[in-house]
């Protein structure tokens, strides 16, 4: 049996000469769907050595501190009988270290002799130290004798551990061992918390003490909370030999946030956990964003009956060109693929290597030749028999390998295709039916394909002879390019030179939009095309813009920046293969600067500082984020967001939070009704009703967030997928969604009824309750939050 506290434990196992060995820890505790056991719940002391556990998981703090109705997250989930089971606890036989459910329950202890006491009679240390996964060695290699000796600190958590070692010898003969060891105390104690409260709660939180050893104990209990107020938090316990004791202790959260609670046993133990308090009202949330390239000052207004202590802050860090590269190459080869796409991966994996290395990072020469063959290969088909068009989508790819043979010189005869497409008149392109302004795009596009094969003589003078071609006919029809988006394409491909470009840039500027957010944006004309006739996005519009404006003293690039890297989703990039070549460019062209060592970005409200951070260059590959409480938002203050030294590459997503009083909202014909229990129980089931009324046709959606504390009898909830009321159900963090088929005309309302099970004595807060249509969020029906009485 090893202590609580150790720090040096070692697991030894005797194998093969160099062996390698997989090696787990995982927590014996088996969690129960209902918490603890009934005699906990009702105050009693528990049996000797039983334990158990009140909730699944810790609920971390999201949407600001309000539980929103969009929220994700973990937790049980139906869709008909029997789909609808809780999360089942992991198995210690896994040959990787399970998850704890991260909550504050019971644990569970095998019977063994508890260690001794210390002999100094000095307090034990505070336990807080409870890590969700304990440890996960993949490679431990055995020494000369086949031994290996893994040093391990256990955690502050009480339970009984099993250690499973998976291991291969170099001949590959394989095997396996499971042993076990208890983490615990002679005497301690264990607050039983839930995984939140709402602002208002009045709870009886069970605090249980267990004694393992062969004597009565009798100690002092006292129970402080930071965050709430507690009532007699103070008194002393008497526990029988080889028992446990319950004590319950009154808690009253009144505002929203952090709340830590330290329960200590005399000198004998002391425990620090914590939960979070949500907000009661309904969340408002302001967003704006802009780039860290110099310091940025914002209006941001909060309504002025926001719920105090509801103002939060968040501050998102955006990655720059280097964490977009790596994105982008992490992400390409999943893609749906078309031509563009493609073309795109395989262009992307040739520059890859000089992309990465100009931006600090050390290329993966075996993914790359990996993403290059599979590339290659999709563009060789489509090379085929190509159309100018897909010619154009294809030639820059194939050349960014000048290494492979095959692809340069698929490379250069589809450049040689395009230049030949050239019409006596310099377009190139063009169709039956097609306006001017996709000519003009299409033939820019031509222009930077050939410009792409210069590296003999000979490519040169063509290149040479095309854009002298092809200038003519973007001077002759300058008047009639109207639109930002084309005199960006002629700009960002190098079409044009001299005065030409310079009246395109003023058109360009001209047609960028200032965005309410503090981003900018180059808007897209109704009728407007790209060279394949397709629409372009705004995104792709605004990638164009930051090309076509570069080394342009007047552009707004940092906020056209802010607008491309917001937009950025690492799974989809910018939308297709075309926005994904232009974003990728745009982003080089505004981020091509090597991320200095260190960045400290500061959050300030009216001048005084709200939050800050220092990170790294390592740190500033990813999407990082600051959150704090903002109290005193409310009305309107100017927020500064500052990044020292000044860094061009990052962009920043700036989001104030906070909650308003709920109100009763009708909209489109929805009805709700809600009535909670007349008479709940801790521990004994009790019965909510819902009735709705909508017009014929409508899928509907009804969310009710519970009281803290309150579980879902998912066997009732089958039952109405069963009869038919409901078509499906979920239960999410305290919230509760219920899935309603469209009814048939002239149908009554729906009502539904169903058993929830309260695991909290005291006054409880529920949330809103809510019914919408998907998909039209101007239909809706809101009830304000209820409070509940548990006995």
């Amino acid at each position: 049996m090893i202590s609580r506290g150790l720090k040096g434990g070692a697991v030894g196992f005797v194998l093969g000469v160099g062996a390698v060995v997989v090696l787990g820890i995982v927590g014996d505790s088996v969690r129960g769907l209902f918490g603890a056991s009934a005699s906990a719940l009702s105050g009693e002391a528990a049996p000797p050595m039983e334990v158990s556990a009140l909730y699944l998981g810790k609920k971390s703090m999201k949407s600001f501190g309000g539980a929103s109705f969009d929220e994700g997250g973990l937790g049980s989930r139906g869709a008909g009988p029997g789909g609808g089971g809780m999360a089942q606890a992991p198995s210690a036989m896994a040959p990787v270290t399970a998850e704890m459910d991260g909550d504050d329950s019971f644990a569970e202890e095998e019977k063994a002799e508890p260690p001794e006491p210390g002999a100094d009679g000095a307090a034990a240390p505070t336990r807080a130290w409870f890590p969700e996964t304990f440890l996960f060695e993949p490679l431990v290699v055995t020494d000369a004798s086949g031994q290996a000796t893994v040093p391990v600190r256990v955690p502050d958590r009480l339970t009984q551990w099993r250690v499973l070692a998976l291991a291969h010898s170099r001949s590959g003969a394989q095997a396996g061992a499971v042993t076990s060891f208890a983490g615990t105390l002679p005497t301690y104690v264990d607050p039983v918390l839930p995984p939140f409260l709402r602002a208002g709660d009045t709870v009886r939180l069970p605090v249980q003490v267990v004694n393992t050893t062969d004597k009565e104990v009798v100690a002092a209990l006292k129970v402080d909370v930071r965050g709430a107020q507690v009532e007699a938090g103070s008194r002393t316990v008497k526990v029988p030999a080889r028992g446990s004791a319950v004590e319950l202790v009154t808690v009253r959260a009144q505002g929203a946030g952090p709340v830590t609670v330290r329960a200590s046993l005399g000198d004998a133990d002391a425990v620090v956990r914590d939960f979070d308090v949500w907000a009661t009202g309904q969340p408002v949330v302001q967003t704006r964003g802009g780039s860290l390239a110099a310091p940025r000052t914002l209006s941001l207004s909060v309504p002025t009956d926001a719920q105090a202590g509801s103002e939060r802050v968040r501050l998102q860090v955006y990655p720059g060109a280097l964490g977009v590269v790596r994105a982008e190459l992490a992400a390409v080869e999943r893609r749906p693929g078309d031509v563009a796409a493609d073309a795109y991966a395989l262009l992307l994996a040739g520059q890859a290597p000089t992309l990465l290395q100009a931006l600090g990072e050390t290329p993966d020469a075996a993914a790359l030749k990996a993403l290059a063959q599979v590339a290659g290969q999709r563009v060789l088909r489509a090379a085929r028999a190509p159309s100018v068009d897909v010619a154009t989508r294809l030639a820059e790819g194939a050349l960014a390998h000048p290494d492979n043979p095959v692809l340069a010189r698929l490379g250069e005869r589809l450049v040689d295709q395009v230049a030949k497409a050239q019409r006596p008149d310099g377009t190139c392109q063009g169709g039956e039916g097609w306006p001017l302004q996709r000519l003009l795009v299409a033939t820019a596009d031509c222009a930077r394909t050939v410009r792409a094969a210069v590296g003999t003589d000979a490519g040169k003078q063509r290149a040479s002879a095309f854009t002298a071609r092809s200038a003519g006919v973007f001077e002759r029809y300058l008047p009639q390019v109207k639109d930002g988006y084309t005199a960006a394409v002629l700009l960002a491909e190098g079409a044009v030179t001299g005065s030409v470009a310079d009246a395109l840039r003023t058109r360009v500027r001209e047609a960028v939009k200032q965005g309410a957010d503090g981003t900018a944006s180059l808007s897209v004309e109704p009728g407007t095309v790209r060279a394949d006739g397709e629409e372009p996005s705004v995104v792709e519009a605004t990638a164009m813009a930051v090309l076509a404006l570069q080394g342009d003293a007047k552009a707004p690039l940092a906020d056209l920046g802010a607008f491309l890297l917001a937009r950025y989703s690492p799974g989809q990039g910018w939308g297709d293969g075309q926005a994904n070549r232009v974003g990728l460019r745009a982003a080089l062209v505004l981020f091509r600067e090597p991320l200095p060592a260190q960045v400290r970005v500061t959050l300030e409200r009216d001048g005084k500082v709200v939050t800050e951070g220092t990170y790294d260059a390592k740190a500033l590959r990813e999407v990082l984020a600051l959150e704090a409480a903002a109290p005193g938002s409310a009305g309107t203050h100017a927020w500064t967001v500052r990044a020292e030294p000044a860094v061009p590459g990052l962009g920043f997503s700036l989001a104030l939070a906070a909650t308003v009083p709920w109100k009763n909202e009708a909209k489109g014909g929805l009805e709700l009704t809600v009535d909670g229990p007349k008479d709940a129980r801790v521990g004994q089931l009790a019965e909510m009703r819902v009735v709705v009324g909508a017009p014929s046709f409508m899928p509907l959606v009804f969310q009710q967030e519970l009281p803290a504390g309150v579980q879902v009898d998912t066997a009732s909830l089958d039952a109405l997928v069963s009869l038919g009321r409901i078509a499906s159900w979920e239960v999410q963090d305290g919230l509760l969604s219920l899935r309603i088929a469209p009814r048939t005309q002239g149908a009554a309302p729906v009502q539904v009824a169903f058993r929830v099970l309260p695991t909290l004595a005291g006054t409880l807060q529920a949330g809103a309750s809510r019914l919408d249509v998907p998909g039209q969020p101007g239909v809706t029906s809101l009830l304000p939050p209820t409070t509940w009485a548990v006995r």
